[in-house]
Parts: C-alpha cells; sequence; structure tokens
C-alpha cells in the first residue's frame, strides 16, 4: 500500500524546505558553507532545525543538551529559541568545527547562553551526571556507534516529561532495505528496535530529514 512517505518527491521536498522554517542570515549561511564543507553532511536540514526551535519553545526549555554540534547548526537555532537565561551545553570532539560555531553563536548573540564541552560526549555525559545536572531537551547527532550510550545517559539527564531527540535513525532509507547488511546499518536498525520498545519513553518516529525520532521521558 502506499503511504504519505511516498508522496515527497524531490519537487515537494524542495517546497517544504521553502514553506517550512524561516532562516535567520547566520542560519543561511551556515547551511550554504556546509554544501562545500567535505562533512557538510552532517549538518541538519532547515526544516529540522526549525522543529527542534518549535520543540524548544513548546517545552519552555530552558536547560538544552546538545551531543554533536559539528560547525553550530542545530545549536544555534536552539539558543535563539531559549528564554533569557536559558543554556545550552553543547559535547563535541572537534575544535576545528566547532571554531566555526563559536563564530555562528557570535553572529547570533547567542555565546553566552552557550556551553561547549570539548572531550569523547560519554564523559562529558558521565561528568553531567556525576554532577547533578538535568536537562529539558537532549539532541543526539553524533556517533553513531555510540547512540545507544548516549540514549542512555540521556534517558537518567532528561526530566520527566522532556525530549530526547535522535537524528538520523533512517539512516538515507538503509534501514528500510531488507537486503542490507552493512554494519552501520544494523546497527541504526538495533538502536530503533530498542528506541520503539523501550517503555520508560513514548516515542514518535518522524520522517522529516533524515529521520527524527522523539522520545518523551515517562
Amino acid at each position: 500500500m502506499t503511504g504519505k512517505l511516498d508522496r515527497l518527491t524531490p519537487e515537494l521536498a524542495a517546497y517544504v524546505r521553502e514553506h517550512g522554517a524561516r532562516e535567520p542570515d547566520v542560519l543561511a549561511r551556515l547551511r550554504e558553507e556546509a554544501t562545500h564543507h567535505p562533512q557538510g553532511i552532517m549538518q541538519i536540514d532547515a526544516e529540522e532545525g526549525s522543529l527542534l526551535a518549535m520543540l524548544v519553545r513548546l517545552l519552555g526549555a530552558e536547560h538544552v543538551l546538545e551531543i554533536g554540534t559539528f560547525t553550530g547548526y542545530s545549536s544555534t537555532v536552539m539558543a535563539l529559541a531559549l528564554p533569557p537565561g536559558g543554556r545550552i551545553v553543547c559535547c563535541d570532539v572537534s575544535k576545528e568545527f566547532t571554531d566555526r560555531a563559536r563564530k555562528a553563536w557570535a553572529e547570533a548573540g547567542v555565546e553566552d547562553r552557550v556551553e561547549l564541552r570539548i572531550g569523547p560526549a560519554v564523559d562529558t555525559l558521565e561528568e553531567l551526571e556525576n554532577n547533578g545536572s538535568t536537562f529539558d531537551l537532549a539532541f543526539i547527532d553524533a556517533n553513531k556507534d555510540e547512540y545507544p550510550d548516549y540514549y542512555e545517559a540521556c534517558v537518567r539527564l532528561v526530566r520527566p516529561g522532556g525530549l530526547i531527540c535522535v537524528d538520523n535513525v533512517l539512516w538515507s532509507g538503509r534501514v528500510a532495505e531488507a537486503d542490507n547488511d552493512e554494519a552501520s546499518t544494523r546497527r541504526m536498525r538495533s538502536f530503533n528496535d530498542i528506541l520503539v520498545a523501550d517503555e520508560r519513553v513514548d516515542v514518535a518516529m518522524l520522517s522529516i530529514a533524515d529521520g527524527l525520532t522523539l522520545a518523551r521521558v515517562r
């Protein structure tokens, strides 16, 4: 049976990008730069950024956690949505990529809302737990091999009623290819199986961009 997902033609996808987000100049520049960046595929799409900003506002989130920052698109769009006094903790291993993110935060006027932690995210998450930190929303978009570890930490760090947002869960459509036995695809399928079966959260998988799963902590 043909479903609504099958209707997203390239033309319709372009229409969604044009009408599904309002993009400040600083974010438009980041998106343009990503088209020329060797790792540009790691940047989220504009419509996904718009959704993250909407979720921050709907939750009234004051404390946000980001795992995987790259050049700063997602952190900037969420920081712009934070209320006065709000904070976002960003975890990444790359000083090179996050130096560009720092410039974006400054251009957007949100650098005072961002705390950057350079180092393995699993170590940073452990430190945050040990310090008793809690968050209203967490966004996971980093090393896919460590998704299960990131997710488990976020279940403990995000308050009841808060959201965990997990990117790339459709893995460019490869998760649905029955004959695809790539290790990375198997890992993403396994993670998706774990998440949908986890009774500690309410789950909704969205087909936006490369797939975004929302998990509301009970």
